[in-house]
Formats: C-alpha cells, structure tokens, sequence
C-alpha cells in the first residue's frame, strides 16, 4: 500500500523547516492556542474524526437487500404470477422475499451496531495546552479528540495514545511505539532535531521522520510535548484510506458461488416454463390456460426459501459467535467466506507474539551459558530505571528484569534467600540510552562495601548495542580483548541477530569511588562480561491455535515488516516449519504470475512493506485459495482489503476495523478457528438446503413433464403446487438450524456450483423414478374409480407422496457423508414429522374438498409404504457411494 499522496503532504508539511517555522506557519506557540481562534480552526478545518465509512441506516440497507439473483427472480416470478392472476403464488413469493430481507438487514445491522460499540472502549481524550485569552496563562486540560485543531500543543505521557500528527516540540527519553502504522514491534526513539530519517527509511515516507509523531501510535515511555500539523482526513492514518477510484475489491466466494449456482438455475427456470408450455399445446391442445401451471412449475423449480435460509443460517452462526463477544461479524457472506477460508494471512506482531520481549539465553565471553550475565544486566537495568526516572521500563529491561527475579528464586530456594540477588547494589548514578546512544550504564556500590572509606569502589555496569559496548571494552574473561576478540564476539552478536535474537552486549568496570557525576567519559576500559539474548515472547494460545487451523486444513502465512530471522525464530517456537523466508526486496523482483507459484509454497514474508503484503494476498487468491488476513495496523489495511476475508482485533486503528469484515475481541487465533469452524458449519447447512430443495424439486419437474405429456388432464392443479410449496418451504426452514456432522468442520467449505449440479442430476433423477413409480402405484390403485374422481384421488395421492418423500430426503440428505448418523436434530425432527402429518392428513381433512384433493383408498397407502421402503434404501445406498464433498 503506498502513502496517499494528501497524507504524505500533510505529515511532511510538519516536517519541514525548524521548530520555529512549523509554528509560525502554524500560527502557535509553545502556550497552545486561544480558545476562539481553536474554535475557529475546528469550524474550518472540521473534527478530527478519519473518513471512514458512515454504517448505513436500517431503511437504506434494506432498500439494497434484494440485491442477489434468486431474489431479482423470485420478484420476477411474483410479477409474472400476479401478471396471470395467481395470487396465492404471488403472496407467497412476496412474504419469502420480505422475510429475508428484514433477515439480513437486521443481522448486518445489529452486527455493525456491535463494531461501532467498540469505539466506546478506547480512548477519546488528549492532554491540550490552550488560552483563555492572548494575555492568560496556558491551562493544561483533557479535551475529546475530535475537538483538536492544527496549531493545537498535546502533552505525551506512557500509555497515551497519539491523537493527531504531531511535530514535537520537546521529548524526555520519549519512545513510541507505531506498530499499527509500521509492524514493527520495538518501540522508535523520538526527539526534536530535525535529522532526518532515524531508522533508514526513505525521507519520502513520513514515518521516517524521528520528529513527528503520528495518529494511531502509542507512547511507550518518556514524554513529551508535540503541535498539531494534520487532523482528520489530513493525518497519515486517514491517508491508508482506500480512496475512490482505487483497485476494486474482486466478488467474494460467497458471491462467486451463489451467483453460479443461481444463473444455472435460472437457465433451467427460464428453458422449464416454456418447454411446458410447447409440450402442453402440442400434444393435448392446451392453450393459455397452462400458463398457471407452468408459473408453478418454475417457481417449484426455483429454491426460492434460498434467500431466507442462507441469511438465517448466517446470522444464526453470527449470532453465536458474538453471544460471547469473542467475534463480530460485519458483512454476513463474510462468514461463509470464513469457511471457506484455506490460507490464513497473519502479521507477527501481537498474532503470532506478545508484542513483549522474553529472555533467551546469557553467555559468556566463550560462549558458554553464564547466569552471571543475566544478574550484571538485571543491575543495569534496575538502576538506569530508577535513578534515570523514566516512567516506566524499556521492554527489554523489564524482560531482563522479569527473568532475572525469576531465576533469583529458584536460586533461593536451592542456596537459601541471599542467592543470586541482584537488588543487593545500591544505585549511585545512571546514564541512560537517548537519541544517537545506544548504550546505557548504571553506577552502583557492590554490597557490604563501605560508604566512606577511602578504599570504597563503584562499579559500572554498561548494558547496549555490542558494537558500542564492545568498542569500550579492554578485558574479557580477565584477558586483554584485543582487535581479533572484539571481532570474534561481534561476529557472535551478528549470528545471534541472524536468528531472530535482539542481542545486549554487558559489560562493567572498577573505580574508586568520587562524589562528581559520572559522563559517558568514563565508559572506558570495561570487562566484557557477556550476552543476553532476547526474543518476542510467543502468544499463550499461538501453538495450539496454529495445530488446530493445520487440522482444520487452513494453510498460516506470516507477513511481518520484522527481520527474517525473527520471523522465522517465533515460527520454529511455535511449530510452524519456516522453510526459506521470503522479504519484500524479492517480491518486488517478482511479476503477479511468479509470485504466484512462489506465495503457494512460502510461509514467511519478512520485511514486508504494505503493498508486499497486499501483492502476496492478491497473488494466493488468483491461485484459486480463499484467503483471509489477520491485521491490527494501518500497514495491514491494503492486504485487509484485498482478501477474500478481512479480518481486525477490537483494539486495531479506526481505519482498519472499518474496513474489516469481521472484529474479533483480541488478537487471539483460538476464537477465529471458532469463526473459521462456525462458518464452515453454516456453509454446511446452506448446502444440505441446496442438495435437498434441488433434488426434489427437479424430481418433481422432471415428473411433472412426463406426467403432464401422458395424462390427459393436469398431473397437479396451480394451487396444490402452491400449497405443496408452503409445505415445503415451512419444513426447509429447519435446515438453518442443523447440526452438521462431526467432519463437517475438518476441511474448507465453499459452495461449488458444479459439484451442486452433478449432485442434483443424480439424486433429481432419482426422485422422479420414485415419482413414476408413484404413478403406476395410483394406476393400480385407483383404476376402479371414475374420471373426476381419479383425477382428484390421483392429485391426493401424488401430494401425499412428494411430501412424505422430501421428509425422507430431508433425515438422508440433511448433511455431509453420515448425514443419518448421530441424534437429529429437534427442528428437523418437528419439520419432517409435520411433513409427515400434512401430507397422509390432508387430503382427509375438510381442506381436500376446495384443493381438488379426495380421501385415497387403502390400498394406495400400502404399496406407497413399499415404494417409500425401495426409495429410501435406493437413497441411503446412492448417498454412500457419493463422495464426501467439501462444501457442495
């Protein structure tokens, strides 16, 4: 993702001229502003919100709802039903369409109800120093960060969130930390020279400046005091935006599948009612009068509960998953997509990691493991933290510090309480890490040594970046260190950075003890003491979510703007193999069809820019996976959007969590196998609907042809066919709230047109063998009966079949491969057995009579058991023989 052009002139206006300058073209100062020139500005400049997108109010999203192609042709066939006076199909097609509109608006709705929610969680206010008047003194107050303006003077302090972009105007040791804005996880140096970039980017990027502070970052520790240069739309957060005209997000799966399964359906629609038509008028010289029952048997032929069930099975899936507010799902479809899902696209930074460093290992000057290095640097860092009076601990002293309490214990408990403290020193003095010093020292009193006397000592104990360190050391091991030492344990230090280490080198010296303060002058003539080794500490729950998405056949891809050997370090802790990782200068090397076959066989992509990370997902998704990605940061929002899936913690930017498709809680990879397992069982449920509603009703078609070219009257009357509809589609309800079977969740589930019709072709054909044999069952059954009163016995007696029948596909056919196996559950149990019950009761109740329906000699209801008995075995034993299928 490259900068928008209107962010970077924003943040490099800031950037340019001296402090002094940015001011005056500011029309600030170092007092703030006063309060009727910042109301001014906030009027002219507007609030400090980004442009992201306004949640759709409930009329507007239900006015685009009917947007699929089954619901433009269930309008269509409910046009053309009312166009031919058959009411009662045109209702009822009416009322389907509503109900799965009010369905999908409410879900999407009240899901993006929930995402809005979540604002309320983070913090809203900024430290601002402003004026009463031009003569009053400045007040420092908290003011709601929409309200900032530029020229405005924000305060920094540990823990508090950026507000605006801001040119520092004085630091204290500040840190920040602009993982959402970079990936990186180790905190940034900031201070107020104007040097240019501090970290090797390019001066074109913004962020490469040490002197501003951006929107969305947070403080780490340190302070500091910053003027406003951009707000709202102007910011380099609101600048990742994805602006108009940009790349157009491609058709999801969800559409992709729906849309093929539909127009094929459609193509038969549109081939059935006319083919009834021709065959009509040909063959018995019927004319217009059929055009009902052709209306009819394309709307039988049409899923039309299709709409209603594919939306209640999502939002019913979506509805437990945010139950337990683990996992908010925006975009309904996304949670098919989810199931889908076969490549899941991870940054390592707070997915895979902590974002908090632990210690590795210590070693000595000869290589060896050696605990006295973690107490030298636990010294170090103690008293460099409290006589520095920084607010808090860098992360690395406090993970030293953490290790190093934790090791004193068990020595404690080995060797008795005295062992292995380091607390023990008494601090004198400290001279901590700052801009352009990379090294820090703390000056201590070993204990027992005596304050006064003439023979007192201090000890140094210097903790940094090895080629520092050891540019200041003589000694190691009681040796003297000479040039081919300290290249001998450079070259140490490098190995360990090429594995993903953050390396400190440690050192201290001995000098009599003085009253002056110390200087880096007396950094000088130090004994190496050794190594630590620190790595990012890996997510409690990272290894198990990780085996768990393997089982699940989901494919982890790392993209991280971190080192190689990092990256690669936290998956070989994790037991994700790393293989060859792969970095942004090799992407760019490659064109769109390489990166292709090279992204199908990677799993880490180191040192990744925005668009590298978008490039990878556009090239795994033109291979033919359905790929989501997990991200935090404004770095991650190009990939977000170009995925199948786009998916964001709570505690992401604004910009990213809008844009995303599903929120969940916290970086956690546990509740998204959940949603990815939720998802899959929706698409479950969704494709059993399709295999049964399909299957009967070209069946039934298929029967209806053949019936309609060899009776001589209407093998079934418009309003049966409506009512058998009802019946029907009542009962397939049901199906959204199924359980699919034990291995339904173990592979990705997409809806497949193809495997859907050959699926239906078999099982279609099958249905209507089971039809004709009805039939000749009814021929045999009713043959002493005369003409009015067969038509209606025999009307009776197909009815009652095709309902007991589609309640017998409904228990076979409800799932995957095992469909029969394992408790049904209650709503499909209630649905077949009311199935049951309207079909053998009807044509006896008073409604038979006005349906054209009569009561059905014994005889007919023995042989149908027989016919039921050879279809439902005929059914079981082509249903085992079908292959498991992955979705459809």
């Amino acid at each position: 993702m490259a900068w928008a052009p209107e962010a970077r002139t924003a943040a490099v206006r800031g950037a340019d001229g001296t402090t002094l300058e940015v001011l005056r073209a500011l029309g600030s100062g170092p007092r703030g502003l006063v309060e009727e020139e910042a109301e001014e500005r906030l009027v002219r400049h507007g609030e400090n919100t980004f442009p992201g997108r306004r949640p759709d109010s409930w009329p507007r999203r239900f006015a685009r709802s009917p947007r699929d192609p089954f619901t433009v042709v269930l309008l269509v066939l409910g046009l053309v039903s009312a166009a031919v006076a058959a009411w009662g199909t045109a209702c009822v097609i009416a009322v389907l369409v509503l109900v799965s509109c009010v369905l999908r608006t409410t879900g999407e709705h009240r899901a993006d109800r929930s995402a809005a929610a979540l604002r309320d969680l983070l913090a809203t206010t900024a430290t601002v120093r402003r004026r009463a008047t031009a003569t009053a003194p400045p007040l420092t107050r908290e003011l709601p960060v929409d309200q900032l303006v530029p020229g405005d003077v924000v305060l920094l302090a540990p823990g508090d969130v950026v507000p605006a972009d801001l040119r520092l105007l004085r630091t204290t040791a500040l840190t920040v930390h602009e993982a959402t804005l970079t990936g990186e996880s180790a905190p940034v140096g900031k201070s107020v020279a104007a040097d240019g970039p501090g970290d090797g980017r390019s001066p074109a990027l913004p962020l490469g400046h040490p002197h501003l502070c951006f929107q969305g970052s947070s403080v780490v520790s340190g302070s500091g005091s910053g003027v406003v240069v951009a707000t709202g739309a102007d910011t380099v957060l609101s600048g990742a935006l994805p602006r108009a005209g940009g790349r157009p997000r491609p058709p999801s799966p969800f559409d992709r599948s729906v849309n093929g399964i539909a127009w094929t359906l459609i193509r038969f629609t549109l081939l059935t009612a006319p083919l009834v038509l021709i065959a009509s008028a040909l063959l018995r010289g019927r004319g217009l009068e059929t055009l009902p029952f052709a209306v009819a048997v394309a709307v039988g032929l049409t899923p039309e509960m299709l709409p209603v069930v594919v939306t209640a099975a999502l939002a019913r899936g979506a509805a437990l998953l945010a139950r337990g507010g683990e996992v908010i799902v925006r975009r309904l479809p996304a949670l098919h997509d989810l199931g889908a899902v076969d490549v899941l696209c991870v940054d390592k930074t707070g997915t895979l990691t902590e974002d908090r460093p632990v210690l590795a290992f210590c070693e000595g000057p000869d290589g060896r493991a050696d605990p006295e290095v973690l107490r030298w640097a636990a010294v170090n860092a103690l008293w460099t933290l409290h006589l520095s009076e920084l607010p808090v601990p860098d992360a690395l002293d406090e993970a030293i510090l953490d290790a190093a309490e934790g090791v004193a214990e068990e020595a404690a408990e080995e060797s008795g309480p005295d062992s292995g403290r380091f607390e023990e020193f008494e601090g004198i003095d400290a001279l901590p890490c700052g801009p352009g010093r990379r090294l820090s020292t703390a000056v201590v009193r070993p204990p027992g040594d005596p304050r006064f006397a003439l023979a007192a000592r201090h000890t140094l104990v210097v903790k940094g970046a090895p080629e520092d360190v050891l540019d200041r050391c003589a000694r190691a091991a009681g040796a003297e260190l000479g040039a081919d030492g300290r290249e001998r344990l450079a070259r140490r230090a490098g190995e360990l950075a090429a594995e993903g280490l953050r390396v400190l080198a440690v050192a201290r010296a001995t000098c009599p003890a003085r009253s002056r303060p110390y200087t880096p002058a007396d950094e000088r003539d130090l004994d190496f003491v050794g190594f630590v080794a620190l790595s990012d500490a890996p997510a409690p729950t990272a290894a198990e979510a990780l085996a768990v998405l393997a089982r699940h056949g989901v494919d982890v891809k790392v993209l991280t703007g971190d080192h190689p050997g990092t990256a690669a370090r936290v998956c070989r802790e994790l037991g994700l193999v790393p293989g060859e990782v792969v970095t942004g200068e090799r992407i760019d090397a490659l064109d769109d069809a390489e990166l292709a076959r090279l992204a199908a066989r990677t799993t880490v992509f180191a040192r990744c820019a925005p668009e590298h990370k978008a490039r990878v997902v556009r090239a795994l998704r033109a291979a033919g996976h359905t790929t989501g990605f997990l991200g935090d940061g404004v770095n991650d929002l190009a990939a977000a959007v170009a995925a199948d899936v786009g998916i964001c913690p709570r505690d992401g930017v604004d910009v990213v969590r809008e844009a995303a498709d599903v929120v969940l809680a916290s970086k956690d990879l546990t509740a998204l196998d959940r949603a990815i397992v939720a998802g899959r069982r929706s698409t479950g449920n969704i494709a059993a609907y399709l295999r049964i509603a399909l299957s009967s009703n070209v069946g039934n078609v298929i029967a209806m042809l053949v019936a309609g070219l060899l009776l001589p009257f209407l093998p079934m009357l418009p309003a049966q066919v409506l009512v058998q509809n009802l019946c029907f589609d009542a009962a397939q309800l049901a199906l959204a709230f199924d359980r699919p079977g034990p291995g339904a969740h173990l592979r990705p589930a997409l809806l497949r047109p193809r495997a859907l019709l050959r699926f239906v072709t078999g099982f279609g054909l099958l249905n209507a063998v089971a039809d004709l044999a009805t039939f000749g069952v009814l021929a045999l059954a009713l043959r002493s009966m005369g003409e009015a009163e067969g038509q209606s016995a025999f009307h009776a007696g197909w009815f009652t079949e095709n309902l007991l029948t589609q309640a017998l596909v409904m228990l076979l056919l409800r799932s995957g491969r095992h469909a029969a196996e394992g408790r049904v559950p209650g709503p499909i149990r209630l649905a077949t057995a009311a199935l049951a019950v309207v079909g053998l009761l009807l044509p006896l109740s008073p409604l038979g009579p006005p349906l054209s329906m009569t009561p059905l000699p014994p005889l007919y209801y023995g042989l149908l058991a027989l016919v039921l008995v050879v279809y439902g075995l005929l059914l079981a034993a082509a249903r085992a023989r079908q292959p498991s299928p992955s979705g459809v």
